[in-house]
């Protein structure tokens, strides 16, 4: 990018850096409120039963316990897509389910509590495979959602919300295929990423139907939206956002916790703090949506995808709340990778008697296409195509077409990212390395190397609404009015830096309000990398306005028009005569500018990260190691240079990479318990054991606001896992079929171990 600017692209220092460093930072347990209580949840041991009675007394008689609420101590209150799921019901349907809430003087006390509660259950079948569920004759979790098919489409996304793709002719498509690929592949054991914070609330009730709530979330302007709707819309609510310790997406599924805050501080007149365990973050909160492909895809030899045809079977656990938007946003991106004139790709949403599902970071797109890309490789096997070229040739290009999440036709406007990918081969060596199809890369004994590339983009970076106000002070400061929680990336120092470089004012004189929904406008929060473009965008506009309105106010001062000034560091001045100038404070120390700046949705822009792993696989005891990563994309203009490389070195953990390496839910489908939710048990990577990573970041123009940029913070994790499953095939010769590559899953595919894998093929 040629244009210079003062603050934008510079490593400047976070406006909260002091507060992190020191610990001085405020989080949920930070914050103090007298006469608190402490909450807890007794959960269910049973996937699926009816509570035939509940005998709370010895709980109630416990000294400190101020409360214990069942299924009928409170309102109806329901949640989920569609709104079908009591927050407190007679029916359990998964190993953690709430049974009971109670509230006293300490967590310790509240856990004995819970222990003095006797249960008394009627045993139901349960189902944990989404095909299982299906079919008739299997237990029915919903009477409202008969075979255990969740209703499609949600309303947040407008009547027309995409629930498929279908188009064009798809057996003329195949007809004109060189090659045609068949097969069955999942990304379905997903791990929770488990954010260092776990979910919690504090809550505060006030009569007759008011609650403040203290939250620790990404999002806290949703969470009141969110909540007021689960509360029937009979409640006002207020979000204060605290700093939030990690999310990942997935704290913004944290209505629960919420719930149960409200609930007791109802009950008590109290407020009510409730903190999820880190076993029951684990094993009682939401996951990544199971996803498993069974499709055709036929191709020509030089690339061009002739026709997909399959179904798309999305396993969201025990409820549904955001699945509905996790398969509308998959469906677009889909089409963004793979450019094809004929489509019949169904889905369908399924409950089980596990856990639920709900947003994570990759929302959608990545179980899709994690699931998806293993056929286009097996395609391209049969033609011999290197993976970068298709990808290149495959990737939306301006002037393409494609139906996003809201059902309607969006015709790209942003750059062609060939360029980047191309750079991003030659960064990592590609095409010295490349031997082929199901060919590694280097062979040792009984160590093979092997090389693979995923990409992910999505039109969600213009995701939603935002409004900001920048207000002017007298004394040459400025505050931004922005309801953005921080959650670990340096967001709000980054629309800091925004404001600033639009009114050249100090960095040091601009500062953030808290995240308290009532002061600050609607806004939708840090999703689908939307911040930089759509937060950004209204940040920038509020901005705008607030500096076109202090120009014309003083413009007569100056014996100037609005257009012919110009104002740093609090000082405005005439353009080409700076001896002719004035203070802000000019405006008088009676006023006050305030700036108004709006986002609405725009889908006609993407973002892409591509990725290139390199592993190596011990063929004796089929343990993979991740040798080498690089990260390709383009960004436009970057805003913060150490806070894009935080993003793009957290292609790791359980989000990313390591769910096709050894991170992994351990489900026993006899009990429906899960059997590591701990961290001993639970497998993750520790600093010593961090690959070699190299960021490849270009900067061209994208037509998004006044600083040309957009987000990717979300996607970068999203490319690796089919990268990793690629690599880890063509290192062993044989297609691996499921996620993660874990040592068993390998042995098993080298036929040294008996098991049973699912198989595809290619004609």
């Amino acid at each position: 990018m040629s244009e210079e600017y003062r603050f934008i692209g510079k490593s400047t220092r976070r406006k909260d850096a002091t507060e992190v460093v020191t610990g001085a930072t405020r989080y949920l347990n930070d914050v103090k409120f007298n006469d608190l209580l402490h909450g807890k949840v007794l959960r269910s041991p049973h996937p699926h039963a009816i509570i035939k009675t509940i005998d709370k007394s010895r709980a109630e008689q416990l000294p400190g316990v101020k409360v214990v609420l069942t299924w009928e101590d409170v309102p109806d209150w329901k949640a989920g897509t569609p709104r079908i799921l009591s927050v407190l019901d007679r029916k359990v349907r998964f190993v953690g389910d709430v049974v009971a809430l109670v509230a006293a003087t300490s967590e310790e006390i509240a856990k004995q509590a819970c222990g003095l509660i006797q249960v008394e259950y009627e045993l139901l079948p349960a189902v944990f495979d989404a095909e299982e569920a299906m079919k008739p004759g299997a237990p029915q979790l919903y009477d409202e959602q008969p075979g255990n098919i969740a209703t499609p489409g949600t309303s947040a996304f407008g009547p027309k919300s995409l629930k498929y793709v279908v188009m064009g002719d798809v057996e003329q498509g195949f007809r004109e295929a060189d090659v045609i690929s068949e097969g069955t592949f999942g990304y379905e054991n997903i791990p929770n990423p488990i954010p260092p914070e776990p979910p919690g609330a504090v809550a505060v009730w006030e009569e007759p139907d008011r609650v403040s709530l203290w939250v620790s979330n990404q999002a806290s302007y949703l969470d009141k939206i969110l909540m007021y709707h689960v509360f029937g819309k009979k409640v006002e609510v207020r979000t204060h956002g605290l700093a939030c310790g990690g999310s990942f997406g997935t704290k913004i599924m944290s209505w629960p916790v919420q719930t149960y805050a409200t609930l007791l501080s109802r009950a008590t007149g109290r407020p009510v703090k409730v903190v999820f365990s880190k076993e029951e973050h684990i094993a009682a909160f939401v996951l990544r949506p199971g996803s498993r492909m069974q499709a055709r895809v036929g191709m020509k030899r030089d690339g061009t995808v002739t026709a997909i045809s399959g179904r798309w079977l999305v396993d969201t656990g025990y409820y549904s709340s955001t699945t509905q938007a996790q398969v509308a946003v998959g469906c677009g991106e889909i089409q963004l990778m793979t450019r094809c004139a004929n489509w019949d790709l169904q889905t369908d949403i399924v409950y089980t008697n596990r856990n639920a599902s709900g947003c994570v970071r990759g929302f959608g797109g990545q179980e899709l296409k994690c699931s998806f890309i293993p056929l286009l490789c097996q395609a391209m096997e049969k033609i011999n195509l290197d993976p970068v070229e298709f990808i290149k040739k495959n990737y939306v290009k301006p002037g393409d077409g494609y139906f996003w999440r809201d059902g309607a036709w969006y015709v790209y406007r942003g750059i062609d990212y060939s360029d980047a990918m191309e750079r991003g081969a030659e960064q990592f060596g590609w095409k010295k390395q490349w031997q082929g199809w199901l060919r590694p890369s280097a062979t040792a004994g009984a160590k093979r190397r092997g090389i693979g590339v995923g990409v992910h983009g999505n039109a969600d970076i213009g995701e939603d609404s935002s409004e900001a106000w920048v207000r002017l002070n007298p004394d040459g400061t400025a505050l931004l009015y922005s309801c953005i929680t921080e959650h670990g990336t340096g967001q709000r120092s980054n629309y800091l830096k925004m404001v600033a470089e639009v009114l050249q004012l100090p960095l040091e004189r601009v500062s953030i309000t808290p995240a308290d929904s009532l002061i600050n406008p609607f806004e939708y929060g840090p999703f689908g990398s939307r911040g930089t473009y759509a937060i950004g965008s209204a940040a920038i506009a509020a901005a705008e306005d607030a500096r076109r309105q202090i120009l014309e106010l003083v413009a007569p001062r100056l014996d100037a028009q609005p257009e012919e000034l110009e104002t740093v560091d609090g000082i405005i001045f005439v353009r080409g005569n700076p001896e002719k100038r004035i203070k802000w404070g000019a405006m008088g120390y009676d006023r006050t500018i305030m700036g108004y700046g709006r986002f609405d949705p725009d889908f006609t822009l993407a973002n892409c990260m591509t990725t290139f792993v390199e592993v190596e696989v011990d063929t004796e005891t089929g343990k993979v190691d991740l040798l080498r990563v690089v990260n390709t994309t383009d960004v436009g203009q970057i805003i913060d240079p150490p806070g894009l490389e935080g993003q793009l070195n957290g292609c790791l953990g359980s989000s990313g990479i390591d769910s096709a390496l050894f991170e992994e839910t351990v489900f026993d489908t006899s009990t429906g318990h899960i059997l590591n939710a701990n961290l001993i048990d639970y497998k993750w990577r520790t600093f010593s054991e961090l690959p070699s990573i190299d960021n490849v970041v270009m900067e061209t123009a994208v037509a998004s606001h006044r600083f040309k940029a957009i987000g990717v913070g979300e996607v970068a994790t999203s490319p690796g896992p089919m990268a990793i499953l690629m690599a880890v095939s063509n290192a062993i010769g044989v297609w691996l079929h499921e996620y993660p590559t874990t040592p068993e899953r390998v042995l098993k595919a080298l036929g040294k171990v008996p098991g049973k894998s699912r198989a595809g093929g290619a004609a």
